[in-house]
């Protein structure tokens, strides 16, 4: 009895029996459409549980240490499927991920956010003080990301050594922005959400905590590893480019959990919270992900430059300045959740009409 509860407020834990079944369709030979399905279905919950466990290790720590583990592992799942996929040589599907969660975020799931406690609750309020601050980094993070992309031909070839010290400049200075974002929020005078939901999750003991990161973590790379192995096989067979794989499908993967509850905080009318899952998560990406993979693609031996091709670009500029205009007064509803969501699904159908 108390499992079938569990499942049904976790409805997403059944997804837990695609991990085996995905080892067993690589061993077997199941197909590679099938065993690609397979394993991204099983990252969605193990990505969640890397999420909720990272939430519990920080209610047992300082709020200094629990904002430096949040920072380092909210997004934990996606970073391990990009650096398997630079391990197999996979950079464009790399890049394509990063622009991808980034829009996924401040488009499809603040927008779906907005509908939903719009539709319950109507105008829904949320501090703007730390939206207009989180706007404000997202449009320098882009702007960083335009620069090496935009005059990168002008000091030469994308492998030359010119252009590498620049993509390793720019991702220091990321780095450090993101930093500079940390320490803002802390100095704010009101408690941060982040703080709300990381005391939520402490019903997990601190040695749970670890036990489930270690064992979810471990199942990430393990399916990542699957993954990454047939998805230029199975692209082909299902039809799809290898662009939109990145761009849609793997961010979806790795933050489907993370989505559901910024929505259903919508749907508890708590939106501060839910702008902050949204927007944060999308900065992460930006400001520390993607620096990130820049110094790991460099040990890995592939080395990835912060350089995007001019649709991926127009996408971000275009998600995050709308972002960036509905979140600035303070207020939402369902009618600007709607536009999120239309600018999304737009440059998605333009993203799956790409050639491959």
């Amino acid at each position: 009895m108390k499992a079938w509860s569990y499942v049904r407020r976790k409805p997403l834990v059944v997804l837990l029996a695609c991990v085996p079944l995905a080892g067993w369709g690589e061993i077997f030979g199941w197909g590679d459409s099938l065993v690609f399905l397979l394993a991204a279905a099983a990252i969605v919950p193990l990505a969640g549980y890397i999420g909720e466990a990272t939430e519990a290790l920080a209610a047992h720590t300082s709020a200094r240490t629990g904002a430096l583990l949040n920072a380092t592992l909210g997004n934990a799942a996606e970073l391990i499927i990009t650096i398997v996929a630079i391990r197999a040589g996979l950079l464009e599907l790399v890049k394509a991920s990063i622009t991808g969660s980034i829009l996924g975020n401040l488009l499809l799931v603040l927008g779906m956010a907005m509908v939903y406690g719009g539709v319950k609750h109507g105008i829904q309020r949320f501090d703007s003080r730390s939206a207009g601050r989180n706007a404000i980094l997202l449009v320098l993070s882009v702007l960083a990301l335009l620069i090496p992309s935009m005059l990168s031909h002008y000091i030469g070839p994308e492998t030359s050594p010119r252009v590498e010290a620049l993509s390793l400049g720019v991702a220091v200075v990321m780095i450090v922005l993101y930093g500079l974002g940390l320490l803002a929020a802390r100095q704010d005078p009101a408690e941060p959400p982040a703080g709300e939901a990381a005391r939520a999750a402490a019903h997990w003991s601190l040695k749970q905590a670890i036990f489930v990161l270690t064992l979810s973590t471990l199942g990430v790379v393990w399916m990542s590893e699957t993954l990454v192995q047939v998805i230029e096989a199975a692209t082909v067979r299902l039809g799809l480019s290898e662009f939109f794989i990145g761009v849609i499908l793997v961010p979806l993967i790795g933050n489907v959990a993370e989505h559901l509850v910024a929505i259903s905080m919508a749907g508890q009318n708590r939106m501060t919270l839910s702008v902050e899952i949204a927007v944060s998560s999308s900065l992460q990406i930006a400001l520390l992900v993607a620096p990130l993979l820049v110094f790991i693609s460099l040990a890995l031996g592939h080395p990835l430059q912060l350089i995007f091709n001019q649709f991926e670009l127009l996408a971000l500029l275009a998600g995050v300045l709308i972002a960036a205009l509905v979140s600035f007064d303070g207020e939402s509803s369902w009618l600007e959740g709607a536009t999120l969501l239309a600018v999304y699904f737009i440059l998605a159908l333009a993203f799956f009409l790409l050639p491959a």
